[in-house]
């Protein structure tokens, strides 16, 4: 049973951790993996270039310029690379993780199995870019995250994350077929 003394430093707890801890608990994007257009060549435009040790995707432009985004990207050992094409396009997609995903953490995946529905508390996020290789899916994608804080790092099981509004600015710029290289 709670004695009144339990209950006020339970509620002094509560306020203290609620108030300004919380605060600076907010994430912020470093200013760097903001979308801007940088000097950029060596592709054609309308192709997508990501660089996973940067943290950043390029979207080729005409004149010598890319429209940057920050990402980010698989950890050790789970990471895209080579070439692609944007296979399908799909907003608020639906996920479904990979076979080897449920393998790896199977008390954390294994429950999705069947498939999670696209909306807002979808790993996939708002938009997703499917890639392929030789008119297969690599089960790789270009997505939205619900987890801003990754952006930058090298967490995610291989896809390559951006924030919900830089991915739909991405989708809304992208066709399918566009050639994708991740170098």
């Amino acid at each position: 049973m709670t004695n009144r003394r339990q209950f006020m430093i339970s509620v002094l707890l509560y306020s203290t951790l609620s108030g300004p801890t919380a605060a600076h608990q907010a994430f912020e994007l470093d200013a760097k993996f903001l979308p801007q257009r940088v000097a950029f060549s060596g592709f054609t435009p309308g192709t997508i270039v990501v660089d996973p040790k940067a943290r950043f995707l390029y979207l080729v432009e005409e004149d010598g310029f890319a429209r940057r985004y920050g990402i980010g990207v698989g950890r050790a050992g789970l990471s895209f690379s080579g070439q692609a094409v944007v296979g399908r396009k799909a907003e608020w997609p639906r996920w479904t993780p990979t076979p080897n995903m449920i393998k790896r953490e199977p008390g954390k995946y294994a429950k999705y199995a069947g498939g999670l529905k696209g909306g807002p508390g979808n790993p996939l996020g708002a938009r997703a870019l499917y890639l392929h290789r030789n008119g297969q899916d690599t089960l790789y994608r270009i997505h939205g995250t619900t987890e801003p804080s990754s952006i930058g790092k090298a967490v995610s099981n291989g896809c390559i994350r951006m924030l919900n509004e830089h991915v739909i600015d991405l989708y809304d710029r992208v066709s399918v077929g566009a050639e994708v290289v991740v170098q």
